[in-house]
């Protein structure tokens, strides 16, 4: 596993901190923005940018800093980025998290631009007061939550969801793993306090799991893929029909104003490749398998349930995120009712920053 950017700690993460993880003190929000180009998406091979089109293009920036997450990045692993942009006079540089919040703790202390995170840590950084923007989200498919579960050791005496009554269950606080964990205890009647929470990334759990000392763990890919393959961990219940709005694509809002037409071709391009890659899941096994060094067939596994494809912000969209971030000040996790629409640009901003293909779901 490649190793994790380390981040001092802004003054706003330490103040999210007070009120979300009591006695732990990695605690970061995430945030992530994101880029991609290209308008032509019709098939599983690449369109190539015609070199006339873009010539006279110029950028504020000449630098983009990408964050991604532990798990990989499939648009950094292919270098989509670097081929559309690094012509037109922009270097891309990437920087790797354990998990959303520890990326946009990175992104509140300026280090970097854009990164993809879950519906949770957006939540959890407006909350603390960081200046960030939805950029764009992600398309729910009908692999959507699969990738993502609440898992027991093999040999636990836990067999139904209701049973994790009173028992520790490890995740990270402020992830997307936060949300999953409170909607699936309603399923079964439990509430938050019914658990004992423990904060931990999973880069740090899954040995701990691997070894037994937690009795439940909330995770997804590809620590789940790894530990139900070659651990035998149980699934209680996975994310699938869960009720997420799915993922998003961040970045500060400086960025994304300085920046409209660069983060148009960055989205563009971020979804192309995503829809390459859900035409090539073999393919995208094979790429990222000798990356996170995980054996091929667990590999196709996790790159067959995952979801690539990107969606435009829309209102429909944001009220569902309204209504992440409504539960979790209603179980008194947030300090304060935060209104996601302060984290939007205008209309006519979303207009210059979204591509076509963002828009017509197909």
């Amino acid at each position: 596993m490649l190793s994790n950017t380390v981040v001092k700690k802004s003054p706003i993460i330490r103040r999210l901190a007070l009120f979300v993880m009591p006695g732990f003190l990695a605690l970061s929000t995430t945030l992530t923005s994101c880029t991609s180009p290209s308008d032509n998406i019709n098939s599983a091979t690449e369109p190539k940018a015609d070199p006339a089109a873009t010539k006279t293009i110029s950028f504020k920036t000449k630098l983009l800093r990408m964050g991604y997450q532990s798990s990989g990045d499939l648009v950094r692993v292919r270098g989509v980025l670097e081929k559309r942009l690094e012509p037109l006079g922009v270097k891309v540089e990437w920087a790797q998290f354990a998990q959303g919040p520890q990326l946009i703790e990175a992104m509140n202390v300026g280090k970097i631009d854009v990164g993809s995170v879950g519906e949770t840590p957006p939540i959890f950084a407006q909350a603390a007061g960081a200046r960030i923007v939805y950029l764009a989200g992600r398309r729910i498919t009908a692999t959507s939550g699969k990738g993502s579960a609440i898992v027991v050791p093999k040999g636990s005496p836990i067999k139904s969801l209701a049973q994790i009554k009173g028992q520790k269950v490890v995740f990270q606080k402020g992830s997307a793993s936060h949300y999953f964990i409170i909607k699936a205890l309603e399923e079964v009647g439990l509430k938050y306090n019914d658990i004992q929470v423990l904060s931990m990334p999973n880069v740090e759990a899954r040995g701990a799991f691997i070894q037994g000392t937690i009795p439940v763990w909330v995770t997804g890919d590809p620590h789940l893929a790894l530990v139900e393959k070659l651990h035998g961990a149980r699934v209680l219940r996975d994310a699938t029909n869960i009720g997420t709005p799915g993922g998003y694509y961040v970045g500060t809002r400086e960025f994304a104003k300085e920046n409209p037409e660069l983060l148009r071709i960055i989205l563009e391009e971020i979804d192309k490749n995503g829809q390459w890659a859900e035409a090539n899941r073999q393919e995208v096994a094979k790429l990222i398998s000798p990356i996170l060094k995980i054996d091929l067939p667990i590999q196709e596994i996790i790159s067959g349930r995952a979801n690539y494809r990107l969606k435009g912000i829309n209102p429909e969209l944001m009220k569902a995120q309204q209504s992440v971030a409504d539960l979790f000040y209603n179980e008194k996790i947030l300090p304060k009712k935060i209104d996601v629409q302060e984290a939007l640009l205008t209309s006519k901003e979303y207009a210059a920053i979204t591509p076509p293909t963002l828009i017509s779901e197909k």
